[in-house]
């Protein structure tokens, strides 16, 4: 049973995980008292929990029916990475401008243990525990220009793309050496300003994405 305090972001946290690990797949339909008993709570924080995971765009409302996982294409996917990659560049670009010795000072040191994490589990292809590490992990790089919006925009298009990719990916046997991994090289990239280096492995990361679902697909 989920506590009491932050109900609605708890409530949400925890729909968010099932969506991302596949335990409530895309196009499953749901309403507030079903989700309300399963987790032992009123129906007034899951309502506007499943409001807020409808604005990220994960859920869809149903009028007079409840709600649904969102479907994701395989088009929608496409313009996701795009997305993504357009935004983590200028992420980089304007990390680059910042003053000061390195770019995002001891922040950073924290975003290359989320890589290091990641790429453990990418490497061992634990597909769980890199969906957690990843997002941190481009959170964090993206809190390095201290803009709120452009982490949550970047993290919001992250998760969708989990979602899309996940199914496709829980259908493979092993997944071990299949997933990108170099996390720790792009830390390196951003940490000596070479946006350049970091740009190009954005995209064969983003390359890797589209191929490997197209793949799978």
């Amino acid at each position: 049973m989920i506590q009491r305090s932050t109900l609605r972001a708890q409530v949400a946290d925890a729909l968010r995980d099932e969506v991302l690990a596949g335990r409530l797949p895309a196009g499953k339909g749901f309403t507030v008292k079903e989700i309300a008993e399963q987790y032992g709570v009123s129906a007034t924080p899951v309502r506007e929990a499943l409001v807020d995971l409808s604005a990220q765009g994960l859920l869809d409302v149903e009028q007079h029916r409840g709600f649904r996982v969102h479907v994701f294409t395989p088009d929608d996917y496409r313009a996701m990475v795009e997305a993504r990659g357009l935004v983590i560049e200028g992420v980089f670009r304007r990390s680059a401008a910042l003053a000061g010795p390195v770019p995002g000072g001891e922040r950073l040191t924290s975003v290359r243990r989320r890589a290091e994490a990641a790429e453990r589990a990418a490497l061992a292809g634990d597909l769980d525990v890199l969906i957690g590490y990843d997002l941190r992990f481009w959170r964090e790089l993206g809190d390095l220009v201290g803009n709120p919006y452009i982490s949550d925009f970047l993290d919001r298009l992250r998760v969708q793309c989990w979602v899309f990719a996940v199914p496709h990916l829980r259908e493979q046997p092993g997944l071990r050496g299949s997933l990108w991994a170099d996390y720790c090289e792009l830390v390196d990239a951003v940490e000596r300003r070479d946006i350049a280096a970091a740009e190009c492995m954005v995209t064969a990361s983003n390359e890797h994405s589209l191929a490997l679902v197209e793949k799978l697909g």
